[in-house]
């Protein structure tokens, strides 16, 4: 019998379904963030959502950081966590400023083409080899981007700020594969615990140092949905990092793109967004260019918002940087 159709084992294993249907769980966990975070956005802007968002996680990972057992950071790591703070501080910031302006499934639609990116990322930064799976692959998201983009000129209310969205949303994804190199580099000096900690801490010092001009106290109403975006986080995180402690990638990435599913729902049901066929037939493109490059290099495929959380919460190491091989 096969190890994909056993239920359990001596060994304790259990059947890839089970963690299958609970990584499903924590994708749309991740996705009613996404829409959590959009209502914060709209509210009082990207950089007092991420502000308040980046010290809440912070005091969660501190706390947690001094209860177990733990290692000073050396200046080089230090060095290494404020680098990779930066790089997510421009990852974070483009793709809620861009999700602020584009419909919920036309955003995460978009970011799905980040995986793409990392692909040549690591060929020029890694000296990995570009296969001819990425070729096909890029070429599949090229055209899912296009597709989309030209749904937007296609609209009667078509603006320049949809525009400047998706461009947001794209440069996002760029500085996302550079983050990939980061975390590569950093999960091999830093134990999870200690990234979760100092990520968020450094993404609140960097952006305090703006506070005194741009902060702007949250209002009392929103910070039930601050603390949602917290738990959602959280969860969605844990139960990913559950699941793909017990079975393999390759069962596991199909589950990653029912976040297109979820962002249509909750556009739909939260804001009234109607997915147009450009959108739907792009985003397909797109999934596609991943799943093929998937198959050359499965841990790429994963779509920004989860990489996002991945960078701002707990993830085990495999969960959230590209396997290359050794360089002499």
């Amino acid at each position: 019998m096969s190890e994909a159709v056993k239920t359990s084992s001596p060994t304790g294993a259990v059947s890839p379904m089970i963690p299958v249907l609970v990584c499903a769980l924590a994708i749309f966990l991740l996705s009613g963030m996404d829409a959590a975070m959009k209502i914060l956005v709209i509210a009082v802007g990207v950089y007092n959502t991420l502000l308040w968002r980046s010290m809440v996680a912070a005091v969660v990972a501190g706390a947690a950081w001094l209860a177990g057992p733990r290692l000073k950071p050396t200046i080089p790591v230090l060095r290494l966590h404020a680098l990779r703070a930066a790089i997510v501080g421009v990852v974070l910031i483009s793709f809620f400023w861009g999700l602020a302006r584009l419909p919920l499934a036309e955003a995460i639609g978009l970011s799905f083409v980040a995986p793409l990116f990392a692909l040549f990322l690591a060929a020029l930064l890694l000296g990995e080899r570009i296969r001819r799976q990425a070729v096909w692959a890029s070429l599949a998201g090229i055209a899912g981007v296009a597709i989309i983009m030209a749904g937007q000129f296609g609209q009667a209310d078509y603006s320049q700020d949809a525009m400047l969205g998706t461009a947001a949303v794209l440069v996002s994804t760029v500085f996302y594969g550079y983050n990939l190199i980061l975390a590569r580099q950093q999960a091999q000096l830093a134990k999870p615990i200690e990234i979760m900690l100092f990520q968020n801490l450094c993404v609140a010092i960097l952006l305090g140092l703006a506070a005194p001009w741009l902060a702007v106290a949250l209002p009392s109403d929103l910070w039930l949905p601050l603390a949602g975006v917290t738990v959602l986080s959280l969860a969605g995180q844990f139960l990913m990092s559950w699941s793909y402690a017990r079975a393999e990638a390759q069962y596991l990435i199909p589950t990653e793109y029912s976040a297109f599913i979820w962002a249509v729902a909750l556009g739909w049901f939260f804001f009234g967004e109607e997915a147009t066929w450009t959108t739907l037939t792009g985003a397909c493109l797109i999934v596609a260019g991943c799943l093929i490059a998937a198959r050359a290099n499965p841990r790429l495929a994963e779509p920004i918002e989860v990489a996002v959380l991945t960078s701002t919460f707990n993830a085990p190491p495999d969960r959230e940087i590209p396997q290359s091989p050794p360089r002499a």
